[in-house]
């Protein structure tokens, strides 16, 4: 909990921070990764693959 001294607000980093990494940041990360992935897939199959 913040409190003061000497006129100042003082704060753990954690409350400074106002929220810790969770989940959200994994799976943005993992979500955006794998439509990179798609998109290249994609991109090579209309240029080098399509039917022989």
């Amino acid at each position: 909990m913040a409190r003061m001294e000497d006129g100042h607000i003082v704060e753990t980093a954690m409350e400074a921070r106002g929220a810790e990494r969770g989940p959200t940041v994994r799976n943005v990360l993992v979500a955006g990764t794998a439509l990179v992935i798609a998109a290249f897939v994609v991109v090579y199959i209309v240029y080098f693959g399509g039917g022989g």
